[in-house]
């Protein structure tokens, strides 16, 4: 006999019960179901308009009593909108007679009603007319007249109420009794359904069990690496077939271990010479932040023992919060951390040179798309930040050469406009007047180069200051009057009323405004706008300047900040597209950030941030 077989004979009794207590509760549920509907269809409905009907009345009886007093407009609209309630309410009482007696009811009911309202008209019309109504006489004809009515119907929709009331607590009681019935049958048949249940689990599972036992103790054999397994098999079902499956299975994987455990070894010793080979720093972490795998140059960097530092967390073997933060940060996003020029290269500082190393952060994946950990590399370019500096001398250096001699040619072109105009032809004085041009062209690159080179060299000095933000903005703007008027071009500062004061060099922060300012006037249009903010958040000040011109083009945006980068139009702006790089020296040099945001051709906003002067600490005014 199968074991599909034994499982169906061995439930099939219980599961015939349990639909026989199924059939049996649902005809139950449906005979409760339908005494709880007679009870709301033929009671609850003609209850519940029994009292709306009440309530609007005595709100019409309050209109009245407004009417008499002198206030008819008001006790009118009150009559009027509860007369309409009334009836609606009326009308669904007529519509739901279920009950004996409750038609003569209703229809005494709406009978009085009726005359209830031809009361109030005829009070009404005695209220009515040029004579003043005689105040006791309308009081008389309310308590002979109207109200008796109004008693009349109260007392009959109370009636109706009482009626339905006692026909549903009786209602109530047939299905109290019709539930205990219900109970104490489910319950008796549940009892034998459970009690059969029982039997047969304890007798099918003594039957599946012991097999399932001693191949459990077989596979926990098979687990610890003993492949020497043998199972009685003493039937011909499904746990039979399993018995001699797991038999084969053991000896498959006692040949495949045999075959297979010098290849994995040899794989995982050429893992570790590649990771060994490399060249560059390598540190592997898993999803506790725990090293996995770090080879000797990384080791080396970082001055640890790469032997002992398996499964050793992170942050315990390397002292670097900075460079752990951005590795958590990779594990939560599953994604690279973005890492600016300064934060992605890393100096490490020896008894023999200062080395720098290009940080590289990427998750770990497995094929499923699986986060197995992050991978990080260090790449030694200390090389190239020796070239970059000899570039940076190179460039001083010229530029400072360069100064003299353009300050000469710059003395003799002016000297020979100013004395020999008159020998001159017209094509040599614009000739002149363009190398006058050009001369000055050069000595503002020369200037820029010679900025550039101190501020990166940490030549430049600063002298740091409380300075309010607002006063700097208006006093850049005011520079800028001329231009704006020849340009038509709307130079405006944000309306604000915070006082923001700010710890900087006042110069050299006015410098970064004009030049951003400067910029934005160039490439806006004819009749453009240009909106300059500062606003605070936590300890940083944010000043932006904002323009509606044509925008930065996205090529553009991760470099404009680069040396000799300028935005390519179709027009002539001029400069010598350092004017930017200075700003982000100068704005890193106060310990803040410079960044641009626009998407063409909406125009752009370039931000700025300072540390903020807290107000306990800023000069009494």
């Amino acid at each position: 006999m199968k074991l599909k077989t034994k499982i169906l004979l061995g439930y099939g009794a219980a599961l015939l019960l349990a639909l026989g207590m199924g059939g049996w509760g649902t005809i139950n549920l449906k005979r409760l179901g339908r005494a709880s509907n007679a009870i709301l269809q033929e009671n609850y409905r003609s209850i519940l308009a029994a009292e709306k009907t009440i309530d609007a009345l005595e709100r019409q009886d309050s209109a009245v009593l407004l009417v008499m007093l002198g206030d008819r407009q008001e006790g009118l609209e009150q009559f009027r909108e509860f007369e309409i309630v009334l009836l609606q309410w009326l009308g669904r009482a007529k519509d739901n007679i279920t009950i004996p007696g409750e038609a003569e009811i209703v229809a005494t009911l709406e009978t009085q009603y009726r005359d209830y309202l031809i009361a109030f008209s005829q009070l009404q019309t005695q209220l009515s007319g040029d004579r003043t109504p005689n105040r006791e006489v309308t009081t008389a004809y309310y308590y002979d007249r109207v109200l008796p009515v109004f008693e009349a119907v109260r007392q009959t929709s109370l009636e109706l109420l009482e009626l339905n009331q006692q026909t549903m607590e009786a209602a109530s009681d047939r299905a109290q009794v019709l539930s205990e019935r219900a109970i104490w049958s489910t319950v008796a048949l549940g009892g034998a359904t459970v009690g059969v249940g029982v039997v047969a689990s304890l007798l099918l599972a003594n039957r599946l069990t012991r097999p399932l036992q001693t191949m459990t103790r077989a596979a926990e054999q098979i687990a610890d690496g003993d492949y020497d397994v043998t199972l009685p098999v003493d039937s011909d079902d499904e746990l039979g077939i399993l018995a001699v499956e797991m038999q084969g299975m053991s000896r498959k994987l006692k040949a495949f271990r045999e075959l297979n455990v010098g290849r994995v070894i040899a794989e995982k010793k050429r893992s570790e010479a590649i990771v060994r080979s490399i060249a560059d720093g390598l540190v592997v972490v898993d999803e506790g932040l725990r090293i996995v795998a770090i080879n000797p140059t990384a080791a080396k960097i970082f001055e640890i023992d790469s032997v002992a530092l398996e499964d050793v967390p992170f942050l315990e073997a390397i002292d670097d919060r900075p460079l752990y933060e951005y590795l958590k940060t990779t594990l939560k996003t599953q994604k690279p951390p973005r890492l600016n020029a300064d934060e992605s290269v890393r100096s490490i500082e020896s008894e023999e040179k200062t080395e720098y190393y290009q940080l590289a952060i990427a998750p770990v994946k497995n094929t499923k798309h699986q986060l197995l950990g992050v991978v990080l590399l260090l790449k030694n370019v200390t090389e190239l930040k020796e070239l970059d500096r000899l570039k940076s001398d190179f460039v001083a250096t010229a530029s400072h050469e360069l100064r003299t001699p353009l300050t000469g040619m710059a003395m003799s072109v002016d000297l020979l406009l100013e004395t020999a105009p008159a020998k001159l032809s017209d094509r040599e004085s614009e000739l002149l007047a363009a190398t006058q041009e050009d001369i000055q062209r050069l000595r503002a690159l020369v200037n820029d180069l010679l900025d550039l080179s101190k501020i990166e060299s940490g030549r430049i000095d600063l002298e740091f200051t409380p300075v309010d933000v607002k006063f700097l903005i208006n006093k850049v703007i005011d520079t800028f009057k001329v231009q704006v008027e020849e340009k038509n071009v709307r130079l405006a500062i944000a309306d604000s009323s915070d006082s923001l004061t700010v710890n900087a060099d006042a110069n050299k922060i006015a410098w970064v405004l004009t030049n951003l300012v400067g910029n934005a006037l160039r490439y806006s249009d004819d009749g453009g706008t240009i909106v300059v903010n500062a606003r605070q958040g936590g300890r940083w000040v944010y000043i932006s300047v904002e323009d509606n011109g044509p925008g930065i083009p996205l090529e553009y945006q991760a470099k404009i900040f680069d040396k000799f980068v300028q935005v390519k139009t179709d027009r002539d702006i001029g400069g010598s597209g350092l004017g930017l790089a200075i700003c982000q020296e100068i704005v890193k040099a106060h310990g803040g950030t410079i960044w641009v945001e626009s998407t063409p051709p909406d125009g752009s906003k370039f931000t700025f941030t300072l540390s903020a002067v807290a107000p306990s600490e800023r000069p009494l005014s």
